[in-house]
């Protein structure tokens, strides 16, 4: 090793040990706090579910919902997720919740333990309605249910709702290849989930996504374009349809291993994304995501083809490592990565699960990640994830944990319809649209715990309020926990100190 390369190794270092004092990250949290953490953190899935409960609900305070979701459309669309606080099922974050439910379970199902079944659950329950919304007829998908600028209007429990229940579609004429596609990875992913415990679920998986990824491909174009206000600003394709497009394939190839997908891969990444730097990875972009998948492709094989994904994956890593030549990420005075002043934790919890599933792959298959001229190791990735994790779980300035019904301390008026009204058991009569609005400015702290959530999280400075009204902050959602489970499970197995 020369002296200037000792000497930025050293420099790193120092930043990271000096970031290690000031950011307190020696944890008090143990694998039970952990495990904990994580069983919590899979509950929260029962609080978002659509449709008909099962005798296994956890959750007692919800009740069946959205029953009759598609029927005027002649299609069976009951099931599914409401994604955040409201009652609108949109189809591109459910498709990336399940979608990053499953890749924890991939990579980390093994150290769940106990909890394996209940986050397998959590997938079928998107898997089972993505899977209607794909096949219920021919060169179309389905991926909304909900008027949502109506809903909006409405402060109501989605046991009560009685705004339209629109129903809306891509198909050949109007396409989305942005949602068809992130439909087909998480119909792709969850086939892994289940290929051993249910066979015939899985290859009915694998061989749907094969077709909504050919629509995807075949049928080009945004689905914004295409619906327009219906989902524009909640959930447009900022980033558009080509990120999505090779992380579907990547997933069908990683299913499979299908060379077929491996050569649209080759063929077609140039195009697709494969050559940008990005660096935030979320239900809108893919690009990240991607490059940290097919980097175990290289890793594995050594084929030179994957050789560029392993460099653009090495880039993210280094752009959130402090001293690094390539740093460019924002950290809050307490040690939060900090991305968007509306729901930041999402990204928080999507860094954490990458860097730890990266360092999963660096350590299975050997390997560092080459920052400039200094090499930054697996256990550094964990450390950097560690004190995301923690900070969220409540080793922060505020002492607060953001995940509700987690620590001593959280969050008790989240941005959440249900969570915020009298529940269907303990107030029968209906609460009107209106009528909902005195509990939504109700001082009063939530009166049904919506276990396990992940709320927006504290701005640039560490400060967070906790009112329903700000809902930048208070307002939970899928995307936001399904990376975390196996951020959660990952620690769930490592000794206390970092």
């Amino acid at each position: 090793m020369g002296t200037k390369t000792k000497s930025s190794l050293m420099k790193l270092l120092r930043v990271v040990l000096v970031l290690s004092v000031c950011f307190g990250w020696s944890s008090a949290y143990t694998s039970h706090d952990y495990s904990d953490a994580l069983a919590k953190s899979i509950m929260f899935f029962e609080g978002q579910r659509s449709g008909k409960l099962p005798p296994s609900q956890r959750l007692k305070w919800r009740g069946d919902s959205g029953l009759s979701d598609g029927s005027s459309y002649h299609v069976d669309l009951v099931g599914g997720y409401y994604d955040a606080g409201d009652n609108v099922k949109f189809g591109l974050p459910m498709a990336f919740t399940t979608t990053m439910l499953s890749w924890s379970v991939i990579e980390f199902g093994s150290l769940m333990k106990d909890q394996v079944e209940n986050a397998k659950a959590a997938v079928r329950w998107g898997t089972d309605y993505l899977l209607k919304a794909a096949t219920a007829t021919p060169g179309t998908l389905y991926v909304q249910v909900g008027e949502p600028n109506m809903d909006h209007r409405c402060w109501e429990r989605p046991e009560d709702m009685d705004t339209p229940r629109n129903v809306y579609k891509v198909s050949t004429q109007n396409p989305g290849s942005d949602v068809a596609a992130e439909t087909a990875a998480a119909l792709a992913a969850a086939s892994i989930v289940f290929e051993d415990s249910d066979p015939s679920y899985s290859a009915k998986l694998i061989q749907t996504a094969k077709k909504v990824f050919d629509f995807a491909d075949k049928y080009r174009g945004a689905y914004s374009d295409s619906l327009n206000s219906v989902v524009c600003p909640f959930y447009c394709s900022y980033s558009g349809y080509h990120d999505e497009l090779l992380w579907g394939a990547s997933w069908i190839h990683r299913a499979t291993q299908d060379s077929s997908y491996m050569t649209y891969i080759q063929t077609n990444g140039h195009t697709l994304g494969a050559d940008d730097d990005d660096y935030s990875f979320s239900w809108d972009d893919k690009r990240v995501g991607t490059k940290v998948l097919l980097t175990k492709g290289f890793l594995e094989s050594k084929l030179e083809e994957f050789q560029s994904y392993k460099v653009h994956s090495d880039n993210y890593i280094c752009s959130l490592i402090p001293g690094s030549p390539g740093f460019q990420a924002q950290y809050t005075a307490g040690g939060l990565l900090y991305k968007a002043s509306e729901s930041n934790l999402q990204y928080v919890t999507s860094t954490s699960f990458l860097l730890l599933t990266y360092a999963k792959y660096l350590n299975s298959y050997g390997g560092a990640v080459a920052c400039g001229s200094s090499t930054v190791t697996a256990k550094s990735l964990i450390a950097l994830a560690k004190k995301q994790v923690d900070y969220i779980l409540g080793q922060n300035p505020a002492e607060m944990s953001y995940m509700v019904g987690f620590g001593e301390r959280y969050p008790e008026h989240a941005h959440h319809r249900g969570s915020s009204v009298p529940s269907i058991h303990s107030h029968p009569n209906r609460i009107g649209c209106n009528e909902g609005f005195q509990y939504f400015h109700s001082g009063s702290p939530n009166p049904n715990i919506l276990t396990g959530a992940i709320l927006g999280g504290p701005d640039n400075g560490d400060h967070f309020a906790d009112s329903r009204e700000n809902y930048q902050q208070s307002e939970p959602a899928t995307y936001i926990n399904a990376p975390f489970v196996g951020a959660l499970a990952f620690f769930t197995a490592q000794p206390s100190s970092p």
